[in-house]
Parts: C-alpha cells; structure tokens; sequence
C-alpha cells in the first residue's frame, strides 16, 4: 500500500445493525496504521450506550489509542460525541436530544488534527433516522467522504444490499461495497455469492478475502 495520501476520511456503514461495522473499521485501522499512517476513529452516535459506556466506541478507542499515541490526548466523548442508552434508532433513542449535525462536523474536523487517515462509523444502516426528516444517508452525503457499505452473507441479504446500493448510487454517494463473512458463513457461497459473483462480477469482494485490496482502493479512489 504506497502512503501517497495527505489525508482521508472513509464511512463505514452498512446494510443494517450488527453486520459487522466495528469488525471491519478495527481491521482497516490494523491495516492503515501497519502501511505507516497515522489513524484515527470516531463513532458520532451510538445508542444501546449501557451504565455511560459506548461498547463500540469504546472498542474502538481503546485500539485506535495502541495504533497511535497521539489519540490518548483525547476522551471517548471525542470519539463518540452523542452517546444514549435506549438500543434504538438514534431519532427514538435521543428523545428530546436535539442531534446537531455541525457539532458532528466539528468533532470531525477536531479528529481530523490528530490523524492522516480517518474512520468514521455510522450507527445502523443508511436509512436509520437520525431526525424526523434526516438519515444516516443524509449525513453521508454532507460528509461527502469515500463510504465502505459492508453487506451480510446470511440467507436474505441479497436484497437489502441491492437496496443499500442503489440508495448510495442514488444520493450519488463514492462508494465501495464488501461482504462480512460472518453468519451463513458455511452456505454462503453455495446459497449467495453465485448471485453477486454473476451480477458483480470483479467488483464484488469478501472482506476476509481482499481486505487489503478494499483498504487501499478506499483512499486511493
């Protein structure tokens, strides 16, 4: 992987909840920080926050901080700025919570001092309210940065990763997509990877498989 990048931030989001948007964003900080880059993590919502702490974000800080030193400056409220307890949607979970997109920028662009190559994880998938009116695709699109849609191998995901691709192609959002081998795992590739392998072709991946190949595609496109 040639460092030929100043900076770069990257999305990961997913066709639902619990696809494995952790797993992968802790893999590509692995993979980043092994290629010589400076990396950091935010996770701007994340319900199901229990006894004040974000599990996920937490997670993730806690990696994010061995990788590289510099993120020990900061606090997990940095990395997980509005944090709340219902496991819900985070419109539902907020209750009278007003979510400020702009002090999501901001707590972006504050990560962004400390790091060359930024990883950001949305809660849920691309159409999980964030207010009445505003999704998580909603904030992709104003970020505007190259977005990783991590899709399920279990029986039935055909269909929300189809939808999930075409919502993203529709906002006009960059973006790469990849199977989390994850349930199914065993009938995976007789009971789906021949649909995605004919209709895809060369652009559908498994992560297990081509993870470093989607890590450098990711901020190099």
């Amino acid at each position: 992987m040639e460092q030929s990048v100043k900076h770069r931030n990257i999305f990961i989001t997913a066709t639902n909840t619990d696809i494995g948007k952790t797993y992968i964003t802790e893999k590509l900080l692995d993979y980043y920080s092994l290629f010589g880059f400076r990396v950091g993590v935010i996770k701007p919502i994340e319900t199901g926050v229990i006894d004040g702490v974000p599990l996920d974000g937490t997670k993730l800080f806690d990696k994010v901080k061995l990788l590289n030193s510099k993120m020990n400056l900061l606090s997990i409220d940095d990395v997980v700025p509005y944090q709340f307890e219902l496991p819900a949607a985070p419109y539902v979970a907020k209750g009278d919570v007003q979510i400020d997109i702009e002090n999501i920028k901001e707590s972006i662009k504050k990560m962004e001092e400390y790091c060359d190559i930024l990883l950001v994880e949305g809660a849920g998938g691309l159409m999980v309210p964030i207010e009445k009116n505003y999704f998580m695709a909603d904030l992709i699109r104003e970020l505007n940065f190259k977005t990783l849609l991590v899709a399920p191998s279990n029986l039935g995901s055909i269909n929300d990763t189809l939808l999930s691709i075409e919502k993203l192609k529709s906002l006009d959002i960059n973006f790469d997509w990849t199977v989390n081998l994850h349930r199914d795992a065993d009938s995976f590739p007789e009971v789906t990877e021949p649909f995605y392998r004919d209709f895809f072709g060369d652009e559908f991946k498994i992560f297990q498989k081509s993870s470093v190949q989607i890590a450098n595609s990711l901020i190099h496109q």
